[in-house]
Formats: C-alpha cells, sequence, structure tokens
C-alpha cells in the first residue's frame, strides 16, 4: 500500500490554502497513494483568536472539509485531514481541533478530537496555550478502512505513550500523528517520539507535518519543523519529507506489523501494577 505524505505550509485563510492542497493530492495519487494525509490545522495556521473567530467555520459550513471530501472522491483515495480548526457551540467559544478519515466515496469515516492540549512554555520566544482557543477532546478513535485499522491522534498527542497503546490494543495496524510542532522541540524530540511510538505498538505511524515560515494576514508570523515522517513497526524511519512542501510517498508491507509483533509481543505482556504511593489521582 503507498501512502502520499502532504507536508504544507498553510496561511491563515483558508480558501488560499484549499488549491494547494488539492494540487498536492493529485499529485500524490498520480504517482501511485491510495492514502493521502495532510498536517495538523490544514485549513488554518495562525495565532490569533481573532482573526481564527474570522474565518474558522463549524464542520457542516467549512469549505476545506467539503473540498478535500469532493477530490477524495474524485480521485477515490482514502484521506486523511490532519485536522482543521472548527467552531463548536461551546458556550466558551473554543475551539475543536479535529481529524477527518475520508473515505474514497468523500464520506466521513471516522472523527477524532486532540485529546492533549500543547499548553507549554519552549523557551523565551516559544510559548503556547492552545487550551485558551482549543477544548480538548475525550475519546480516542480507531477506525477500519480497506488496507487496515487506523488509529488517530494529533501532533502533541505523540508525548502520551498510554494513548497510542490504547490504539494499539483496539487492533490499530497504522497510527496517524499529523502536526504543526515547533522547530525547536522538533529538532530535539520529533524523531525520536514517533520512533518510539511505533516500536511501543508496532504499527506504522505516519505523521504528516507543517513546515516553514507560514504566511499570516495578521498577528506574529509561525513557524514549523516539517519532516513529515514515515516510520515502520520496527522503528526504522521509511520516508522524511525535509524541511519544504511537497509530498513524501511511502510504500507500507503490511506483514511487517505482525513480524515485529511476533518478535516482541508487548503488546500481549501488560500487566496491572498498583501505582507509586503519592501518586495523584
Amino acid at each position: 500500500m503507498r501512502a502520499g505524505l502532504i507536508q504544507l505550509s498553510s496561511s491563515d485563510v483558508p480558501a488560499d490554502n484549499i488549491p494547494v492542497i488539492r494540487d498536492y493530492m493529485r499529485q500524490a495519487h498520480a504517482e501511485g497513494a491510495g492514502f493521502i494525509l495532510t498536517p495538523e490545522v490544514t485549513n488554518c495556521v495562525s495565532n490569533s483568536r481573532a482573526h481564527q473567530h474570522s474565518v474558522l467555520q463549524h464542520e457542516a459550513d467549512d469549505i476545506t472539509l467539503a473540498a478535500l471530501r469532493d477530490e477524495a472522491a474524485k480521485l477515490g483515495v482514502w484521506l486523511l485531514i490532519g485536522s482543521l480548526g472548527l467552531k463548536t457551540g461551546d458556550a466558551d467559544g473554543r475551539f475543536a481541533n479535529r481529524s477527518f478519515m475520508i473515505s474514497p466515496t468523500g464520506e466521513v469515516k471516522a472523527r477524532y478530537d486532540k485529546i492533549h492540549m500543547f499548553d507549554v512554555n519552549i523557551d523565551a520566544q516559544e510559548s503556547f496555550k492552545e487550551s485558551a482557543g482549543y477544548r480538548p477532546g475525550e475519546q480516542a478513535v480507531v477506525t477500519d478502512t480497506d488496507f487496515g485499522k487506523v488509529g488517530m491522534t494529533i501532533c502533541y498527542d505523540v508525548r502520551f505513550p498510554h494513548l497510542h497503546r490504547a490504539l494499539g490494543h483496539a487492533g490499530a495496524d497504522i497510527i496517524t500523528g499529523p502536526a504543526a510542532f515547533s522547530p525547536v522541540s522538533g529538532a530535539a524530540h520529533w524523531h525520536v517520539l514517533l520512533r518510539a511510538r511505533a516500536i511501543e505498538t508496532g504499527c506504522f505511524v505516519l505523521a504528516p507535518a507543517q513546515c516553514g515560515k507560514h504566511p499570516v494576514s495578521t498577528g506574529k508570523p509561525r513557524y514549523t519543523y516539517g519532516h513529515s515522517l514515515a516510520v515502520a513497526p520496527w522503528g526504522e524511519v521509511l520516508a522524511d519529507g525535509g524541511e519544504d512542501p511537497g509530498v513524501t510517498l511511502v510504500d507500507l508491507d503490511m506483514s511487517k506489523i505482525a513480524e515485529a509483533r511476533g518478535r516482541i509481543p508487548t503488546l500481549t505482556h501488560d500487566r496491572d501494577f498498583a501505582k507509586p504511593e503519592g501518586t495523584s489521582a
């Protein structure tokens, strides 16, 4: 099975990003990809909450979701929309950071709302409080496709191995990790975290990424790390998208899942244990 990881440098104007994404989808399809993946916040990268409120839409009205569902159906491919920033009905006005699995007929097969919020202080120049603008999800998701079961995560989720292990126990063959990673933490942690999640679960991990300096119409610029990765169940990096926008193709030999799990069957070795004294609930 051939996958195509689309690496973007999305702007903060959703309508401007759609033709770019569609062109990359067509390129990936022309080169044999039957499963195409886009990064986190495919529709809009922005540091301005006011701007997000002016351009983001509810799921039912979202122009990016409609356009990419249409393109997936035209091409007859599976599509992971890594995530879209979407308005919700929440009283506090917070958005959802929502990933979508789209079937080759354009149907929404699964939705996943990012569970872990990126509230961090990386250094003096970079701090984020995702939970101020986005509300966290509560439900882990594994969905069926023609090529296997896919567990869905988003970006900061990669730092929480128990989520990935739950996806592995639920039968995931592939775990998706679309991201808009910080360049600082990306250089330090991106590769090792994704490789660890693949090794721990015996899954393929596919992580399409945002990259570079993002064009913004308002607010301060945003920079992301890039390096869309495909990692095999044994932990080897199969493909790295580098630092520029484009399509990274990777052929997945699904027999490698059973091979890795047969060699070191950690998913069958879990044991219940008491937490250390003093552990908070």
